[in-house]
């Protein structure tokens, strides 16, 4: 136990709990909750974010986390990884309310996008993605109605084959690997440049 914790209560970090990791399935995609930190407070301090025009979905081992629009991120990162425990354990943040901040919706990320979101467009962001132009993405994005994008959050592998099968686009926008909040830094700022500049 730790923090007065059960073992299952517990956000699984890779720096803290390699050697049990190693036993668990796609472990190598596990384990890295300070990505998804990283990435939300570079998201966070966006305009597009801070006039509520971002909807962020979060897909876990468990479910997806749903981000409230304009949702301000926990900057300490412990505080962060406690908030997050508590979703996995109440259901949301906070708990029992009417409209939580982050709430952990029990469904698979393609039967979401497909049956609730219902996009016009989807991009994945991939390494192994045809070579686009960020202008031209953005356009496209700005152009439509319910856009989304799709960004890697894990520190080694790819995404399920299932979403790799879906027909969605996929994207690269450098030649080099990008680091899950440099790609969405970039497509972030120039949303911001093209929307408010």
């Amino acid at each position: 136990m730790r923090r007065g914790k059960k073992p299952s209560e517990i956000l699984l970090d890779i720096s803290l709990h390699y050697r049990s990791m190693r036993k668990l399935s796609e472990w190598h995609k596990r384990g890295r909750p300070d990505l998804v930190h990283t990435t939300l407070l570079v998201a966070g301090s966006s305009e597009i974010w801070r006039k509520g025009l971002v909807k962020t979905i979060i897909e876990t081992r468990h479910g997806l986390l749903i981000i409230k629009e304009k949702t301000r991120i926990v900057r300490n990162y412990n505080r962060f990884i406690s908030l997050i425990e508590q979703v996995f354990l109440k259901g949301s943040a906070p708990p029992q309310s009417s409209d939580p901040l982050i709430r952990l919706l029990k469904k698979d990320l393609l039967d979401h996008i497909e049956n609730d979101i219902k996009p016009d467009t989807v991009f994945i962001f991939h390494e192994r993605g045809e070579k686009g132009d960020i202008k031209k993405i953005i356009e496209i994005i700005i152009n439509s109605v319910r856009p989304v994008i799709i960004v890697g959050g894990f520190q080694r592998g790819d995404f399920s084959k299932r979403l790799l099968e879906a027909p969605y686009k996929k994207i690269s926008i450098s030649d080099e690997i990008l680091d899950t909040w440099a790609v969405v830094c970039r497509v972030f700022s120039q949303l911001d440049i093209s929307l408010f500049s």
